[in-house]
């Protein structure tokens, strides 16, 4: 009888009566909320699903045992460990560069600054951060949510906040999942029905050369610009260059499949674990969950108002919605954009010109990470 009222004690139903049981009964509830959106929803299933059932196994309460992913020397915590130490997303970006054409954003340059417009919500959000008490690091990585890079807001947030990881990543992962419910509405605002009834010129073809020797050029450049993001962009360009040179197809094609589908399972499973109830249940969550709104929301407000600027000097207009695609949620924000313009005229086709921003989000989210890893670390910001 002894021995069963040991074990009884150690099951999960027993430690739920525990302080904080309720806790966990909560984060479960989240987990099984991301599950049913990912499947009836289809709300980035192949991120949400693995997060959301994560953040079930991560809040099985455990008692004394030493599994769960904070614990040293568990399986969990082996696995967490490529998050931990900011390894799953550089692996992601690689297989990003793979699957990555950057022709759209190299026939039309000047859509590039569309990208970079959108990393305004990044600084300010910052400034929020900073004003509502938090570290010029924590406000560092809390702004990076606003380019809906989940692995970029991963990498940064583990060199400089690990602490926040947890709630960062689950923000980040739920704003590029609701891209179709957040952007509308914001795109709709800030442009009127002539704005959005632009058509814009079919891109000119790039040439091969163009694309071979553009990872290369753009490595350099962003490297100098920002030495923090060699390991983002230097994956992303590496992963781009086996794809256009012609002499790796097998090489990227594992990139682009095989690997960033492994690497995505143990991202997202990991990230859900890391959000146990103590380490996320706080008020700094619901902060960051507001800051990554307003984030996410000023840098889609960025792209299109800077479009209607460009507009001023431009002989050739640009559809103000393209400019909401500078967000680097590739490809959501430009099917965001097709499916808004094409509301107002059904034979209007912006996916292409809207993906010249999107893949130039990519590549701004992963230099403004930089930037401030730069600031903050090297220079001594904190």
């Amino acid at each position: 009888m002894d021995a069963l009222l040991e074990f009884l004690s150690q099951t999960g139903f027993a430690n739920f009566f525990d302080d904080g049981g309720w806790k966990n009964a909560v984060m479960m509830m989240i987990g099984i909320i991301f599950i049913s959106l990912a499947i009836i929803k289809d709300y980035e299933p192949l991120l949400l699903l693995p997060i959301g059932f994560g953040i079930i196994v991560g809040n099985i309460p455990l008692g004394d045992l030493q599994l769960g992913p904070y614990d040293k020397d568990s399986v969990l915590s082996f696995i967490y460990f490529g998050v931990e130490y900011g390894i799953y997303p550089p692996l992601i970006f690689l297989g990003i560069g793979a699957m990555t054409d950057f022709s759209t954003m190299l026939s039309n340059p000047k859509l590039v600054l569309l990208g970079a417009a959108a990393q305004f919500g990044i600084f300010i959000t910052i400034i929020g951060a900073l004003f509502l008490g938090f570290d010029l690091k924590e406000s560092g990585a809390i702004g990076i949510i606003g380019g809906a890079d989940g692995p970029t807001a991963i990498f940064l947030s583990s060199l400089i906040a690990p602490h926040l990881l947890g709630a960062i990543a689950i923000a980040a992962y739920s704003y590029m999942a609701l891209v179709p419910i957040i952007q509308p509405p914001i795109m709709k605002l800030l442009t009127t029905k002539k704005e959005r009834l632009i058509r814009m010129t079919v891109p000119r073809v790039v040439s091969k050369r163009e694309k071979i020797l553009f990872p290369v050029i753009a490595f350099i450049i962003c490297a100098l610009i920002a030495p923090g993001a060699i390991v983002l962009i230097g994956m992303l360009f590496f992963g781009n260059l086996m794809k256009e040179c012609g002499v790796t197809d097998r090489l990227a094609e594992t990139a682009r499949s095989s690997m960033i589908d492994i690497v995505t399972i143990l991202l997202g499973f990991s990230v859900g674990t890391s959000t146990q109830q103590d380490y996320f249940l706080r008020g700094d969550s619901l902060l960051i969950f507001a800051l990554g709104a307003a984030s996410f929301s000023i840098a889609t407000g960025s792209g299109v108002i800077f479009a209607k600027v460009m507009n001023l000097f431009l002989k050739e207009k640009v559809n103000p919605l393209v400019g909401a695609a500078g967000v680097s949620a590739v490809p959501d924000s430009a099917r965001v954009v097709q499916m808004v313009g094409q509301k107002e005229d059904p034979q209007n086709f912006l996916l292409m010109h809207a993906m010249a921003p999107n893949v130039a989000g990519v590549i701004g989210s992963a230099v403004a990470a930089g930037v401030l890893y730069s600031y903050i670390v090297g220079a001594g910001g904190g």
